[in-house]
């Protein structure tokens, strides 16, 4: 490898380390056009794509570097980073990196291994399969207890699996030693919002505001009056078939997931839930099955989700439509196939 070629590499490497993406794709290109065959310079490159939000055309880098390095651990890694970290709601995606992460768990290189556990954590957490996750973090914290990335990850999937006093305990040490760590600060702040301490959750969603604005904006509130409106206007929309089905569901609004939700299984971050027996899997000699169901939408996640008064008020039509599904007989795949997830 000719000296000028290595250089570019690393300064592409550097600037990715440094959040510089558009910098290390001009140098993973200058790196290319050295030696346009590189892996090295191709999976730099495919990286910095990613991170510009350029899946397209990272996506196929990726595929001919697997096609060309099939056993090559550092590729199958940086293409699963791909897949896993960025476009999280796509579970093609999620599903297709954790596949490429199958056996490196086991990898004799150590700094193998613990890259590979991360992101299976990570990935599966995004899929909702929150124990398998939180033992493969832990597997990976068993390697560098103090890594900062999986640190929070761990205390995240916590923080899912409604475990908040432990989760808790993670982020405010975390806190502690990487004060910087908006999303710490913010899932602290939903902690306390569920304990009733509304000046600890100001005050922690406020420090991630000041760290993060982007990605931790101000939410967009409606009057409880206004949003019960939103509702009923979203409830008129909907398919004649469905509003057919609505004679015996109630549909309530709450500020998040109750305890019970959440050990139930329901993420205390999510939009709504549908409760109950769905319509096509009513047993004509199950009095249970035809009680009433229920609909809950969940006001202050759908308030934080939203970026504008009008995308909150698309999304709370497109939350209970969702839910609506699930009465329906619609599981998750179909509805994920049909744009409703």
């Amino acid at each position: 490898m000719s000296r000028a070629l290595e250089e570019w590499l690393d300064e592409a490497e550097a600037a990715l380390e440094t959040a510089e993406p558009q910098r290390a794709l001009a140098c993973a290109n200058e790196a290319l056009a050295l030696d346009p065959t590189n892996r090295d310079g191709l999976s730099l490159k495919a990286t910095a794509l990613v991170e510009l939000d350029q899946l397209e055309e990272a996506d196929p880098i990726f595929e001919g570097l697997i096609e060309r390095f099939p056993r090559d651990a550092h590729v199958k890694l940086a293409a699963a980073s791909a897949f896993i970290r960025y476009d999280v709601d796509n579970r093609d995606r999620v599903e297709a990196g954790l596949e490429l992460l199958e056996g490196l768990d086991r990898a004799k290189d150590e700094e193998v291994r613990f890259e590979a556990l991360l992101l299976t954590g990570i990935g599966l957490s995004n899929l909702g399969e929150l124990e398998p996750a939180l033992k493969a973090l832990a597997g990976a914290l068993d390697i560098d207890p103090d890594d900062v990335d999986t640190r929070l990850q761990h205390a995240l999937a916590l923080f899912e699996s409604g475990r908040f006093d432990e989760a808790k305990r993670e982020l405010t040490d975390l806190t502690r030693d990487e004060p910087e760590e908006a999303p710490a600060w913010h899932t602290l702040g939903l902690i306390a919002e569920r304990t009733k301490d509304a000046d600890a959750a100001r005050r922690f969603f406020e420090k991630a505001q000041r760290l993060d604005a982007e990605t931790y904006p101000q939410p967009v509130k409606l009057t409880d009056g206004e949003f019960d409106a939103v509702v009923a206007e979203a409830i008129e929309k909907l398919p004649e078939a469905a509003r057919a089905e609505l004679g015996n569901v109630t549909i309530a609004v709450e500020p998040v997931p109750d305890d019970d939700d959440v050990r139930e299984g329901t993420s205390p971050l999510v939009l709504g839930v549908f409760i109950g027996a769905a319509v096509d899997a009513r047993s004509p000699t199950s009095a249970e099955d035809h009680g009433t169901a229920r609909i809950k939408l969940f006001q202050k996640n759908l308030e934080r989700f939203a970026r504008s008064r009008d995308e909150l008020i698309e999304e709370i039509g497109v939350t209970l439509l969702h839910e609506v599904g699930h009465l329906m007989g619609l599981d998750e795949d179909e509805l994920y196939e049909r744009g409703l997830d």
